[in-house]
């Protein structure tokens, strides 16, 4: 059994037991988090959202949070001697999935 679940803005195929890494969640390690945005459940029988299951959610517990490698933004502007660098790190939560509740 699978579910997608929308959180941060993206959406996320998720199965019981799975880790994965979301945009950064107001909780704290060790948290219970239930997402209730789901979109598709998959397994013996689909239920497809209009847009959203009705009753369908996802639980999960806070692994750990953090912030993802280092990207590096150049703009230059040719002619101009016009140059920035900057860097960004973007933060995340891990999350294990609990249960599918469909």
């Amino acid at each position: 059994m699978y579910a997608i679940i929308v959180t941060g803005g993206k959406q996320y195929k998720v199965a019981e037991g799975d880790s994965i890494y979301v945009e950064k969640l107001n909780a704290n390690e060790g948290d219970k988090v239930k997402f209730d945005q789901v979109v598709f459940v998959g397994g013996d029988s689909a239920k497809v959202g209009t847009p959203l299951v009705d009753g369908a959610s996802v639980e999960g517990t806070v692994d750990k949070h953090g912030r993802g490698k280092k990207i590096t933004i150049l703009r230059y502007k040719p002619k101009k001697g016009a140059r920035s660098k900057k860097g960004h790190r973007q933060p995340y939560t891990k999350v294990t999935i609990n249960s599918i509740n469909a």
